[in-house]
């Protein structure tokens, strides 16, 4: 059976203004595996979402897992832990995200949901469901292509309806 890896930090990356702090993404995710809590990390968010889409297909089919983990040190030069083993029955699904700036509050204020049934959800919403701050998330993503769809990869059965 095929293993999709998901990797979530342990540390804010360098180009994060809070760059070496822990991000609690451990904690954040074991929170939202058995909902409790305030603070929960349900999904995670990636580029390339047509790559991931397909990923998630063959992870609901049965065909495959996603393996989340967190590095033990320095990200990219340290052993990865397994945190999780995740199938269809855990709730792994993905969704698409495209951001829309439309008004410039804190440089996005409404963010579209999944495309095709254009939901629109609270940029702050999304970002602590990702397991941050609105502002930390805004800034973990500065670099991305914005303008290229997302994937939203859910490690529960929660859903943007």
């Amino acid at each position: 059976m095929k293993t999709y890896v998901i990797t979530i930090s342990k540390i804010f990356p360098a180009a994060h203004p809070r760059k070496g702090e822990l991000t609690g993404f451990l904690e954040k995710f074991l929170n939202g595996q058995t909902s409790t809590g305030e603070v929960r990390k349900v999904h995670t968010i990636r580029a390339n979402y047509p790559l991931w889409e397909k990923r998630i297909k063959e992870i609901k089919a049965g065909n495959a897992v996603l393996s989340v983990r967190q590095w033990s040190g320095r990200p990219y030069a340290s052993k990865q832990v397994e945190i999780a083993r995740l199938t269809a029955l855990d709730g792994v699904e993905i969704q698409q995200l495209d951001i829309n700036n439309l008004y410039g509050v804190n440089r996005y204020d409404v963010w579209s949901m999944d495309f095709r049934s254009c939901k629109e959800v609270p940029p702050g919403t999304i970002a602590a469901n990702d397991g941050l701050s609105l502002n930390d998330w805004l800034s973990w993503f500065e670099g991305y292509d914005l303008s290229k769809p997302l994937a939203i990869i859910h490690f529960t059965k929660f859903r943007y309806l």
